[in-house]
């Protein structure tokens, strides 16, 4: 895979590469026009997302950072993006090209005062794994073996600035309007910092290692702050494949309920337990081991569940409650999802909107297990996703609504449904994370 010398850095410079991009997505579409006239319409859409999804996501694999972060962040949404934006995208997970390893050299120096073979016995200067905001090498000390996780230069100092330009493209996509909408790009941005350091993500990951280290087929690396700094990570090298690797072959079912239950379990005990959850679960973030274990890494986004967030979720999630009117309606004012300031309209049309989600979306809390490989389920959640996003109704209101805490949560549902679904679990045991 051909590498980067360099990224840019200043505001300026990322400003232009995305304005260059914007005159290529121009062009697309003056194609488009034209291929129309003299092709099927769908085969014509169809070409113009290819080269949409292609141009824009070379363009974020060279700037890196939130904005590579985003990418990734979108391809998890396979019910609304288009598919050519959703396979495009999901390279950002754990396929994106590297820096080069004199770069390398020179971040880890500027990062730790040191060359790597100070440190280290041997230090492999080409990445085995470069993701949206790090890339990982491998190293040896005294016979063992570890994975260095070394943080992009400038990625830190660019998130403000980044999201700055990503925001207007945002309130348009997603129709946010109101004078409290910086709360939600606050949350993202207050995110995507905490994953910049490096010295939090390491107490995180051994905090959640040890909460969690009970749970059955789990796995996590060893962390070693005496090799780390504030933007490099030491850890174990663990052995195994990305988990989208293996469910590209798997035929043994055993293996992906197995597989399935520690990942289940691994998420429900640290949401009702903990209170805190790891709030990015696509595919790069976990490897099978050759034992059909589970490895979970990457814990630099973490996000906290208030007790006034919660409570009113997970009884949102009650059936009963989905079926009581009254109730319904209560948990959706104090779930921000209604607003005071609705028309009747508004409160009609998104009564019944997330009426029919949350009766669709919390079936596998409806029973004691759950067959995540069921098409039908993914098929309906899907059709419903874009049908939404086709509504002109749904434009013309205000998406400024719900609590600031659904963009992670929620994140983390739709991460872990695809997850559930590409392992093709099935009998999954909903509450088996109370027995352990």
């Amino acid at each position: 895979m051909k590498t980067i010398d360099s990224i840019p850095m200043t505001k300026i410079s990322r400003a232009s590469k995305l304005v260059s991009t914007g005159a290529k997505v121009g062009v697309n579409y003056l194609k488009y026009y034209g291929d129309k006239m003299v092709n099927s319409k769908e085969d014509a859409k169809e070409r113009l997302n290819q080269n949409n999804a292609e141009d824009i996501y070379d363009s974020l694999k060279t700037l890196k950072g939130s904005a590579l972060k985003v990418a990734q962040m979108l391809s998890m949404e396979k019910s609304i993006l288009p598919q050519a934006y959703v396979e495009k995208f999901s390279l950002s997970q754990f396929s994106v090209p590297p820096l080069s390893p004199p770069l390398v050299i020179k971040t880890f120096k500027k990062y730790f005062g040191k060359h790597p073979e100070d440190i280290f016995d041997t230090f492999n200067a080409t990445s085995v794994n470069a993701a949206s905001i790090g890339q990982v090498h491998m190293a040896e000390k005294n016979g063992k073996k570890f994975a260095v996780k070394i943080q992009y230069p400038g990625v830190a100092e660019s998130i403000a600035s980044d999201l700055a330009l990503v925001k207007p493209i945002a309130i348009k996509m997603f129709n946010i309007k109101g004078k409290d909408s910086d709360k939600y790009f606050k949350e993202v941005e207050n995110k995507l910092t905490e994953e910049t350091n490096y010295i939090l993500e390491i107490a995180q990951s051994k905090e959640i290692a040890e909460a969690c280290k009970h749970i059955p087929n789990l796995e996590f690396p060893e962390y070693y702050e005496a090799f780390s700094s504030e933007r490099i990570i030491t850890m174990d090298f663990m052995k195994g494949e990305h988990l989208s690797e293996f469910t590209a072959h798997n035929t043994d079912q055993v293996k992906a309920n197995k597989l399935g239950q520690a990942l289940w379990d691994f998420y429900m005990f640290q949401i009702h337990t903990l209170k805190k959850v790891h709030a990015d679960p696509h595919p790069g973030n976990f490897l099978i081991a050759e034992d059909a274990k589970l490895i979970a890494l990457d814990f630099g986004c973490m996000k906290m569940i208030p007790e006034d967030f919660y409570v009113p979720y997970f009884e949102l999630a009650d059936k009963t409650c989905i079926e009581n009117p009254t109730r319904f309606t209560e948990k959706l004012y104090q779930l921000e999802i209604l607003r005071q300031d609705d028309s009747e309209e508004e409160i009609k049309f998104f009564s019944a909107m997330f009426h029919e989600l949350l009766s669709l979306f919390t079936q596998p809390f409806h029973s004691e297990s759950f067959d995540f490989s069921d098409p039908a389920f993914f098929y309906q959640i899907t059709e419903m996703g874009q049908r939404y996003s086709k509504s002109t109704e749904l434009r013309n209101m205000n998406g400024n609504r719900g609590s600031k805490h659904f963009i992670y949560i929620n994140r983390t549902f739709f991460g872990l449904y695809n997850l559930m679904f590409d392992l093709k679990a099935q009998n999954i045991k909903i509450n088996n994370f109370k027995n352990l």
